[in-house]
């Protein structure tokens, strides 16, 4: 496994494709999903895919899989095409990482590790000593080593995830291809395991590609974006110049919702007007936040917010109210 640093991205990408066509079969009918697909990917980075669902995103890794090849159009590997590959040059190139349930939980974290080895282990699926010294490897990479004798059933939710990324790593294919790894995850380890795939790529030179929902995390972690929309060719770029192009808002289909560029979060497009409040940033956005979630409750027209101790004033009528949360806030204006 190379570690070396990638300061650059290297000239070519480690898979092409331009103009795809996707799709299924019917009988002997050829139906399109999605067209004007055109994609690189690089070793070294970290590549989320992401769109509504019903757009394509599962047929495009298939396609990438040659599970369903493209109704039109060639996925290259390099100066091969992907149709010409056989099952063990595939699996020599790509590693995949489904959101399935692991059904051994009497297996250890090292022998799922070690199963990734088995497209390099020949008829018998003995491993080497050269086998076993890379799984020693892919475990102190992903930071399993100190629990490598664990059963699967002890394991976290976080825990568990990033094994699955480590057997996927023991396969040593070029290319690693995640669907949803940070699905059923709390906040802390949606940012680890996508932080870890980060560090992975760039120190095993691997390229990554990572289908995800999650837009906060694919923003802070993300080399680059594959933004698929509905009728639109795939687009892609840095996450910031996504943002400042507008494909990002291509994500929220529909007149609701929009992504506010300001800080990527996603609002209602035509929130009600807030009232006036004066006071330090830091709080006086928290207290906007709390108002333009209540839209059905009456506004005052102008509001005050200090700090040391944290307090929220307003006047009405001629008579002064005072609250220490905004959730008391809330609660008064609703009455």
């Amino acid at each position: 496994m190379d570690t070396s640093q990638n300061k650059n991205r290297p000239a070519n990408p480690c898979i092409h494709a331009k103009n795809l066509v996707l799709g299924y079969a019917i009988g002997k009918q050829a139906v399109p999903v999605a067209s004007g697909i055109s994609f690189e990917l690089y070793n070294g980075e970290l590549t989320c895919l992401m769109g509504p669902n019903g757009i394509g995103k599962s047929t495009l890794l298939k396609a990438i899989m040659n599970q369903n090849p493209p109704i039109n159009g060639d996925i290259w590997f390099g100066e091969k095409m992907g149709s010409q590959m056989n099952e063990s040059d595939r699996a020599r190139n790509i590693a995949v990482v489904l959101t399935e349930k692991i059904r051994s939980g009497l297996m250890t974290v090292r022998e799922l590790v070690a199963l990734g080895r088995t497209p390099h282990t020949g008829l018998w699926g003995h491993l080497s000593a050269a086998d076993n010294a890379f799984v020693n490897q892919v475990l102190e990479m992903t930071h399993l080593d100190v629990i490598a004798e664990k059963k699967l059933s002890q394991l976290s939710d976080g825990q568990r995830q990033t094994a699955m990324i480590a057997r996927a790593m023991a396969q040593d294919s070029r290319i690693m291809i995640l669907d949803e790894p940070t699905a059923h995850l709390d906040l802390t380890n949606r940012f680890e395991i996508m932080y870890l795939l980060k560090k992975l790529a760039k120190d095993a030179d691997k390229a990554i590609l990572v289908v995800t929902h999650d837009l906060e995390v694919a923003m802070e972690t993300a080399a680059q974006l594959w933004i698929m929309a509905n009728q639109e060719p795939l687009v892609s770029g840095s996450p910031e110049d996504l943002m400042l192009e507008g494909h990002i808002q291509k994500l929220l289909p529909g007149n609701k919702w929009e992504i506010d560029a300001r800080n990527g979060k996603i609002r209602l497009k035509n929130p009600r007007v807030l009232p006036e409040i004066a006071g330090p940033e830091h709080l006086t956005y928290w207290v906007k936040n709390a108002l333009r979630k209540n839209i059905e409750m009456p506004l005052p027209e102008k509001l005050a917010v200090t700090e040391n101790p944290f307090k929220i004033t307003f006047c009405k009528n001629h008579e002064h109210f005072a609250f220490s949360r905004t959730s008391e806030l809330v609660r008064f204006l609703k009455k």
